[in-house]
């Protein structure tokens, strides 16, 4: 299973509840689709396989590779093209891309807003985000198994 957050601008309460559930789930890995914002908030992620992008909104990328270092993650710079269970995933933070149908999957952030469509063979999905301004706060995990996509409130 996969764990997928997004937007969570520093808000620590939510990370730390977000990181718990994925904890108690027992994902595989989680995916953070950009905008951290301060580095020093990826140090919440410990204990969890992660992969960070960065967003429109994270500073000093540097820094942020460092912290995401010290926590045993990986930085995969703007966007990514993963494979994982024989599945290919793009992921980035603007929901800007070309050439999606050469994806199994297509995930992003940066609208703070849940999504889950299917655009010919590609599933795009969006977690939403945690952004404190919200009046949704979400994150979601998907099991590339059997395609299933929960949306969990936060």
């Amino acid at each position: 299973m996969i764990g997928i957050i997004a937007d969570t601008h520093d808000n620590i309460p939510k990370i730390i509840r977000a990181v718990e559930i994925f904890k108690e789930r027992d994902v595989d890995l989680v995916l953070h689709l950009g905008d951290i914002i301060a580095p020093v908030t990826a140090l919440y992620f410990k204990g969890l396989n992660i992969k960070f992008i960065s967003g429109n909104c994270d500073g000093d990328i540097e820094m942020l590779k460092n912290k995401i270092n010290e926590i045993n993650g990986e930085f995969l710079g703007l966007n990514a093209e993963l494979e994982i269970n024989n599945k290919k995933i793009f992921i980035i933070h603007k929901p800007e891309f070309n050439e999606i149908n050469r994806f199994d999957y297509v995930f992003h952030g940066h609208t703070h807003k849940k999504k889950d469509e299917k655009i010919n063979n590609t599933r795009i999905i969006n977690p939403g985000g945690l952004y404190s301004g919200n009046e949704e706060n979400s994150i979601a995990i998907l099991d590339l198994d059997n395609d299933k996509l929960e949306f969990i409130d936060i």
